[in-house]
C-alpha cells in the first residue's frame, strides 16, 4: 500500500524522525489557512506547495512550487489542485491532483551550506536482509546516479538478529561527509528511520532528499513510503491511509471481490488458479506471440459467481483480444470450474472475444466434455501446447 508524502511523514515523525513540517489542503483557501498556521508555528516566511499523488518526479511536472507570499500560495495551490500532473512515473495522461501539502521552507540561510542526501530502507531480496541505501547525491533520480556515478551509492546491510548497530549509523554519517553536530544528528536520524521502517512493517522508506540544514539539523524533506499489505492486520490505523483514487480502478474492484489481479499492458486476458501457474501461463502467452493483459488468480474456489466476476474485470480492458482460462483441478474439481465458466457465460450474454479453456486435474475429462457440448463459443484444451496453439490461432485472425 503506497502512501502520500504527508502520510509517510506522519509515520516518520511518530518514530522521532525530524521532518519538514506541513499541512494538507484540499483547495486554495485551505492552503492559505495552512500557510498562516505554519508561519505562526514555525516562523517560516516562504512556503512550498507540493502536489500529493502516488508518483515521483513531481517537481519536473510542475507539481512542486515555492510561494513567497500568501497570494502566491493561493495562486499556486489553485493551479496545482485539479490539474493532471504528468511525471516520469505516471502514464501519459498523468494523475489528477486532489490535494496539496503546504510545507515550511527549510532552505533558510545560516552558518553553513545546506546539503542534500539520498536515503532509503528496503529489503535486499538477494541476501534476505534489510538494507539502507544512501548517497551524497540527494535531490536527483537515484537511477541516474546509479547509472552515471555508481561509486557514489553506498549500502549498509542489517543483520536481523541484532538490528541496526550504532557503528553502522556512524559509518553512514561518515560516508556522507558529515562532522560535528551534523554527524550526531545523522546517526540519530538513521536509527529512527530504521526503527520506523521495521515497526511500521514497511517494504520501502525512501527519503529524497534528506536535508542537512544551514544550522546542521537533519530532516526528511520528502517521503515515499510503501506498507506491506500482508502486515496491515497489525496496523488497523494505517488502513485508513489508503487512497483508492490513486490506485488502478480495476485492481480496486478486483480486490473488493477477493480476486488477486494486476493490470498489465497486453492483449490476452488470463484467468488462472494459483500464482505459480499464473506466471507459467503468462510465459505461455508470450511464447504464442501475445502479451498478457493481466495477472489474475481466482484462487481455489472457482465457482460460477467468481468466474463471472473475473470475466467482467478482464473485459473492462478494451485491449483484450482473447481470454485464456488455465485451471489445475487439485483442490477444486475441473467439472465444477467448467460449469462455472458455462453459467457465467450464459449470465453475461454475449462475450465478443474468443475464450480458450484449459482444465487439468480432477475430472478434467468430464470438464472438457461439458465445455465441448455447451454450444457456447468456447474452445477447450487439455495440454499446455494445445492451449498455446489456440491462443496463437485467434490472435493471428
Amino acid at each position: 500500500m503506497n502512501l502520500h508524502e504527508y502520510q509517510g511523514k506522519e509515520i516518520l515523525s511518530s518514530f522521532g524522525v525530524r521532518i519538514q513540517r506541513g499541512i494538507v489542503a484540499q483547495n486554495a483557501n485551505e492552503a492559505v489557512a495552512a500557510a498562516k498556521q505554519l508561519t505562526a508555528e514555525t516562523g517560516t516566511g516562504w512556503h512550498v506547495i507540493k502536489a500529493q499523488i502516488h508518483a515521483g518526479g513531481r517537481g519536473k511536472g510542475g507539481g512542486v512550487k515555492l510561494a513567497k507570499n500568501l497570494q502566491e500560495v493561493e495562486d499556486i495551490a489553485g493551479k496545482i489542485i485539479g490539474m493532471n500532473l504528468i511525471t516520469p512515473q505516471t502514464s501519459k495522461e498523468g494523475k489528477k491532483v486532489h490535494q496539496v501539502l503546504v510545507a515550511e521552507d527549510v532552505y533558510y540561510p545560516g552558518a553553513s551550506e545546506t546539503s542534500e542526501f539520498y536515503m532509503s530502507v528496503l529489503l535486499n531480496r538477494g541476501t534476505g536482509r534489510n538494507m539502507i541505501m544512501y548517497s551524497t547525491e540527494g535531490g536527483m533520480d537515484i537511477e541516474t546516479v546509479a547509472e552515471e556515478t555508481p561509486h557514489l551509492i553506498f549500502t549498509e546491510e542489517i543483520d536481523p538478529s541484532v538490528g541496526l548497530m550504532p557503528f553502522q549509523a556512524r559509518r553512514i554519517a561518515f560516508n556522507l561527509g558529515l562532522s560535528g553536530n551534523a554527524f550526531k544528528e545523522m546517526t540519530k536520524f538513521v536509527a529512527s528511520l530504521y526503527t520506523a521502517y521495521v515497526k511500521s512493517d514497511a517494504s520501502l522508506f525512501e527519503i529524497n532528499p534528506v536535508l542537512k540544514t544551514s544550522d546542521d539539523k537533519i530532516m526528511a524533506v520528502d517521503a515515499k513510503v510503501t506498507i506491506d499489505d500482508n502486515a496491515l492486520f497489525r496496523h488497523k490505523d494505517y488502513m485508513d491511509l489508503r487512497d483508492i483514487r490513486e490506485e488502478n480502478a480495476i485492481e480496486v474492484e478486483a480486490k473488493a471481490v477477493g480476486l488477486n489481479y494486476v493490470d498489465l499492458d497486453g492483449n490476452v486476458g488470463c484467468m488462472v488458479n494459483g500464482a505459480g501457474l499464473a506466471m507459467a501461463t503468462m510465459d505461455l502467452i508470450k511464447q504464442a506471440g501475445g502479451e498478457p493483459a493481466n495477472f489474475l488468480d481466482v484462487g481455489g474456489t472457482a465457482d460460477a459467481a467468481r468466474v463471472e466476476a473475473a470475466f467482467k474485470i478482464i473485459l473492462k480492458d478494451p485491449a483484450v483480444k482473447a481470454i485464456l482460462i488455465n485451471i489445475f483441478g487439485g483442490i477444486v474439481r475441473c467439472d465444477r470450474v467448467a460449469q462455472g465458466v458455462i453459467d457465467a457465460y450464459k449470465n453475461m450474454g454475449t462475450i465478443n472475444v474468443p475464450i480458450i479453456v484449459r482444465l487439468q486435474g480432477t475430472n478434467a475429462d468430464i470438464a472438457k466434455e461439458l465445455i465441448d457440448n455447451s454450444g457456447l463459443d468456447v474452445m477447450s484444451a487439455t495440454e499446455f501446447q494445445e492451449a498455446a496453439d489456440k491462443v496463437q490461432a485467434v490472435l493471428s485472425k
